[in-house]
């Protein structure tokens, strides 16, 4: 007789969580966003100037590449270690959504992306995917020493300008990493910025813009709270480093070694305000950050390929975060 499975908890359209610790990441939500959370292929021949291949490292992890079109053999381009979101708890990498817009960074940024699939909560709990974000930097580290083979990596890397970026949960992973970095002996790399977008920061205690400001299909309340309790170490808050960087609990920020970075938030945001905190924090402790908000948008708009193709704004705020991000690599 087979057992029957109860439902105990679900996170609507993106989770559910049994009784017996399984858990059921189909998309359940509307059918037409579905097209966005579907893997896309990798593709080695180039597809709108961009090729893309999965690999894995000699620590065990799973990472997918794009290299963009035409790049000659004299050229060395910068590497972005890519982190993507989620909440800890969902997405991958390979997803459209990712292929749709990393693809596009690549080609215009002119760009190696490296980008890692991470372990998920409930079953892996934090520091989980902060460990394999980690271990891909590492990876690079074994690259760049010829311990490990990359062909891409080794013909047209750039180590010396390996860029941190990532969406929500993984502009989380994006300071974590950077600060292990900064306490890390890595002679073969150089991480030379860190480009957090929409960053999964907030507090325990509701901020003025969580109340205020408007849902979104990539983030609403019910989602910050429940990926949060099943991500975070058990019995954590909110206000654990990890989500709290800024806050008391966490290791002083004047006291870790961090590359410039590129804080990219965007104005219409659930979690606005305590983006700002972290921004405002890291200016105080002399940091070297700068702030670039897109006006009218809301978290990961650009991850939205239907908004990016039918809202003219978002459209157009998509391309501006493009440029602006090209332009901070382009300084450093």
């Amino acid at each position: 007789m087979v057992q029957q499975k109860n439902l105990v908890d679900e996170v609507s359209g993106w989770l559910r969580l049994y009784d017996d610790g399984s858990v059921d990441r189909t998309w359940t939500g509307p059918p037409e966003i579905k097209f966005m959370v579907e893997p896309v292929p990798p593709h080695h021949e180039f597809i709108n100037g961009v090729a893309v291949r999965d690999t894995i490292t000699n620590n065990n992890l799973r990472v997918r590449l794009y290299l963009p079109e035409k790049v000659s053999n004299e050229e060395k381009l910068p590497i972005f270690l890519h982190f993507h979101g989620g909440g800890f708890c969902i997405s991958e990498p390979d997803w459209f959504m990712y292929y749709q817009f990393y693809s596009q960074l690549a080609r215009l940024a002119r760009v190696i992306v490296v980008s890692s699939f991470l372990r998920h909560a409930p079953e892996n709990r934090l520091p989980a995917a902060i460990d394999d974000g980690f271990s891909a930097l590492l990876w690079l580290q074994c690259v760049a020493g010829r311990e490990t083979e990359e062909p891409w990596l080794e013909k047209h890397g750039d180590f010396c300008r390996v860029f941190l970026i990532g969406d929500s949960s993984g502009a989380n992973i994006v300071h974590e990493v950077a600060a292990r970095a900064g306490k890390s002996k890595l002679n073969l790399i150089k991480v030379a910025g860190g480009i957090p977008i929409h960053p999964g920061f907030m507090r325990s205690t509701r901020s003025r813009s969580e109340l205020e400001k408007p849902q979104s299909p990539f983030l609403t309340l019910n989602m910050v709270d429940k990926f949060m309790t099943l991500a975070l170490p058990l019995g954590s808050t909110k206000d654990h480093p990890i989500t709290c960087p800024m806050g008391d609990g966490a290791p002083p920020l004047r006291g870790l070694k961090l590359p410039p970075f590129l804080l990219c938030l965007a104005e219409m945001d659930l979690i606005f305000d305590t983006e700002m905190e972290y921004y405002e924090a890291m200016r105080k402790a002399k940091k070297d950050v700068e702030l670039f908000v897109n006006k009218g948008v809301t978290h990961s708009f650009y991850l939205n390929k239907i908004a990016v193709d039918m809202d003219p704004t978002t459209g157009a705020q998509t391309d501006a975060l493009i440029a602006r991000i090209k332009q901070f690599i382009e300084q450093h």
